[in-house]
């Protein structure tokens, strides 16, 4: 009468497109290739403690089982009966050799995300397979899934936690879980994005990935039966914005928290201004919406560093004529290794190094603004050294100009600056760094300049790989101003009383105090 009741049950929604993309005939072979990492032989008896590369995302991708879950649509599509025997087999094998709360079980078998992804797949297979070994194991994750204790309210976890819930729910004939599930999203959607579509995760890489996941979650309210939220429908459309303004002109997303500096962000509506403030901390703009030459700045301010953040307030990126010119370290991987450490701390970044301790977390401030068709400037204050570090961002287009003024109000500071790897030095004197790539050139010049240090730096330019990158560091003073100069090997620069004039390319621009 149990397992009766386990069976008579609901509809199965299996969102199969959700599962990334596997080379199926490799896994039906044994093999798998998960999170960039060379293919790994599992054989037809797997080892679930297995980590052959030591990477925690190899081993979250092993747990969640979603390669799986594409062997069961592989079935669907083609009607080949090997691809449903062997996903039947895996989870069996999975279920069995993984029992919850017993010693020698890798840790992330039972990790609350591999939880939420592996729900999903599990479903799927569900109808097709009806055992009650893979109803019990449902019904667990379930239980799981509903734990408040375990939720990650307004984080990528809670959402996709979110998604398995209604699933499983649907699938078990329980409808509080669904209706649980369909809350708890848009509470968490509430908390996890502002109004103007900023994600407290403070990475536009999550942006996107939270912008996807809420897409399969509404496909997935709608299959259960119930009515969508206008609010969870609001707060996606709302994170539209924010990715948008945040890719680059080369299609790529701003390299800011845990953001891959190679991650695309296509399809996204290109429209509004080209300057845009997001109160939650961000800055950013552009001459021009899809113009592969148009020029783009973002600046960091706002809360502590949270989530998928780094120490980066005060930090600028700088693209002008079609090149990427100042970077930052951006994102590596989730391993725990110094260099990943590092890649989130302040001296990762295009920020003032004031003397003193850092105090990590320390909200910044945009003291004001001035936005123009062809020039814009900023004005951003913190206290994360303990005394006031105030950064002036000015940004010129048509003569593409940036020019930064840092200072403190007690002791002195030093200015990073990180540039892209396609750029080399090719002269230097006091003051002035000349780098170029090819026939094309930029210049930094600095105020004061004598004691400028030019050093090698590492930066990553994608999941696990790295690139060296010329890092240039100010002399120590109470304020240093940076001016970055696009298309110009070295421009004459006169100064007359309080007044700096810059002679580029495009025209003299003169700065004042900023």
């Amino acid at each position: 009468m149990f397992w009766r009741a386990r069976t008579t049950s609901g509809r199965a929604i299996c969102l199969s497109d959700q599962f990334p993309a596997i080379k199926v005939e490799e896994v039906m072979r044994g093999q798998v290739t998960f999170a960039g990492r060379p293919p790994v032989e599992l054989g037809t008896d797997v080892d679930w403690t297995a980590n052959p590369h030591g990477n925690r995302s190899w081993a979250l991708n092993l747990h969640a089982l979603r390669w799986m879950g594409r062997l069961v649509a592989e079935y669907e599509r083609s009607g080949g009966r090997a691809y449903l025997d062997r996903a039947s087999d895996l989870a069996e094998q999975w279920i069995r050799g993984n029992p919850r709360g017993r010693p020698h079980v890798s840790p992330w078998a039972w990790a609350e995300h591999a939880v939420a992804l592996r729900a999903p797949a599990l479903v799927c297979l569900s109808e097709h397979v009806r055992t009650p070994l893979l109803w019990e194991s449902l019904a667990e994750h379930g239980e799981i899934l509903a734990d408040p204790a375990l939720y990650r309210a307004g984080h990528n976890h809670g959402l996709d936690q979110d998604i398995a819930l209604l699933v499983v729910g649907c699938r078990l004939g329980r409808a509080r879980w669904r209706d649980l599930a369909v809350r708890r999203m848009t509470a968490s959607a509430e908390l996890a994005i502002d109004e103007q579509g900023v994600l407290q995760e403070q990475a536009p890489r999550y942006g996107l990935y939270v912008h996807r996941r809420l897409g399969v979650a509404l496909r997935a309210i709608g299959e259960s039966g119930a009515e969508p939220p206008q609010a969870l429908i609001a707060r996606r459309k709302a994170l539209e914005a924010y990715v948008a303004h945040a890719t680059q002109p080369d299609g790529c997303l701003a390299p800011i928290g845990d953001s891959p500096a190679d991650a695309r962000a296509d399809g996204f509506p290109h429209e509004g201004p080209v300057v845009r403030v997001f109160d939650g901390g961000y800055v950013f703009g552009r001459t021009a919406w899809d113009d592969p030459g148009s020029a783009f700045y973002s600046i960091r301010f706002g809360p502590g560093r949270r989530l998928h953040g780094h120490e980066d307030h005060l930090g600028v990126t700088y693209s002008a004529q079609g090149r990427r010119i100042l970077v930052e370290a951006g994102f590596h991987s989730y391993e725990r290794t110094g260099y990943t450490e590092w890649t989130r701390s302040p001296e990762a970044h295009n920020v003032p190094i004031p003397e003193g301790t850092f105090r990590p977390g320390t909200p910044t401030r945009l003291v004001g603004s001035s936005v123009g068709p062809s020039r814009q400037s900023f004005e951003l204050a913190d206290d994360a050294y303990g005394p006031e570090r105030t950064r002036h961002v000015r940004v010129d287009h048509g003569p593409d100009l940036m020019a930064v003024h840092d200072s403190v109000a007690r002791g002195t500071l030093r200015s990073l600056w990180h540039f892209d790897p396609s750029l080399e030095v090719v002269a230097r004197r006091d003051g002035a760094v000349v780098l170029g790539a090819g026939d094309w050139r930029v210049t930094l010049l600095q105020f004061p300049g004598r004691g400028m240090a030019v050093r090698p730096g590492l930066i990553s330019t994608g999941y696990l790989r790295t690139a060296e990158v010329v890092t240039v560091l100010s002399p120590p003073a109470a304020g240093v101003l940076t001016v970055i100069v696009p298309g110009a090997a070295d421009p004459r620069v006169s100064v007359s009383d309080d007044t700096l004039t810059v002679h580029t390319p495009g025209g003299p621009v003169t700065l004042h105090p900023l």
